[in-house]
């Protein structure tokens, strides 16, 4: 029974799987955050531009 404790604490295999996995998820979460920021921003740009053209186009352009 000591003997397979003492095996199992010394194996490694699939400790990278693992190690690429949680980096994987890091980087998942991190674009996810980042996305959201950028996406109000986007949001918030093109809500301004919407509405310079609607302005514009209000304002004797046009047929």
């Amino acid at each position: 029974m000591t003997k397979f404790f003492k095996q199992f604490a010394s194996d490694e295999s699939g400790a990278t799987a693992i190690e690429y996995g949680l980096i994987a998820a890091l980087i998942a979460v991190a674009l996810i955050s980042i996305l959201g920021t950028v996406g109000t921003s986007l949001q918030g740009t093109f809500t301004k531009v919407n509405e310079e053209l609607t302005t514009a186009n209000g304002a004797g352009g046009g047929e």
